[in-house]
């Protein structure tokens, strides 16, 4: 598969996957928990009652919660939206992250910055993108976390091996999204460091272009 023949779900799922890598990545830095990752912020959390930080605690539970309720809350827009039909569930979940990016932006530009706001937006923001998009190119896909999508990339990759067969389009697909996180996690950190709070507004731009470019598919 290569650049000219990816379809534009492939597209979409690369700049979601480093949407949620840069949105990931500025909440550890900005934060000091995973707003996108379950996985790592139960870790957290884990390691705050160890160490009897309660106020830790509560920002690493507050990410894992409030992500479960964004990926309930989109399928709950979909099953919403069969009403209206010229309503799509992703434009609309889209539209509601750059809402909930740009308060997560307010809350730490604020006279008070307010962390727990910040982890609630951003955390809801990247649950309900999870939830939105799942299947591309005939795979499921996450765009907000990896440990699942690097398990299928092994496995496929072992079985690749065992019956010595050419790559396959879903694999570079995988490969793909993988590197969009990994690229995305990076810029996203270094915008956090380089323009504190400021940065996160990274994702809300990125977003928006998404956004303006499915509104545009849909209307040619």
């Amino acid at each position: 598969m290569t650049t000219d023949t990816l379809p534009a779900e492939a597209w979409l799922s690369f700049a979601l996957a480093f949407v949620g890598g840069y949105g990931d990545a500025a909440g550890v830095v900005l934060a000091k928990t995973f707003t996108g990752h379950v996985t790592g912020s139960l870790v957290l959390g884990a390691i705050a009652i160890a160490a009897h930080e309660w106020s830790a605690l509560v920002v690493h539970l507050s990410a894992v919660l409030l992500f479960l309720a964004g990926v309930i809350s989109s399928v709950l827009i979909e099953r919403a939206l069969v009403a209206w039909p010229f309503l799509k569930p992703l434009p609309t979940v889209l539209s509601i992250e750059v809402i909930l990016t740009t308060t997560a932006y307010l809350a730490l530009a604020s006279r008070a910055p307010r962390t727990e706001i910040f982890v609630v937006c951003l955390s809801l923001a990247l649950g309900m993108q999870n939830g939105a998009f799942q299947r591309t190119g005939g795979i499921s896909v996450h765009t907000t976390y990896l440990t699942g999508m690097i398990t299928s990339l092994m496995t496929a990759e072992a079985k690749r091996w065992q019956i010595m067969s050419t790559r396959g389009p879903k694999l570079n697909l995988l490969y793909g999204i993988w590197l969009a996180f990994f690229v995305g996690s990076a810029i996203g950190a270094a915008m956090a460091f380089q323009f504190k709070g400021a940065g996160v507004l990274g994702v809300t731009f990125l977003l928006v272009v998404i956004l303006v470019g499915r509104i545009r598919a849909r209307g040619n």
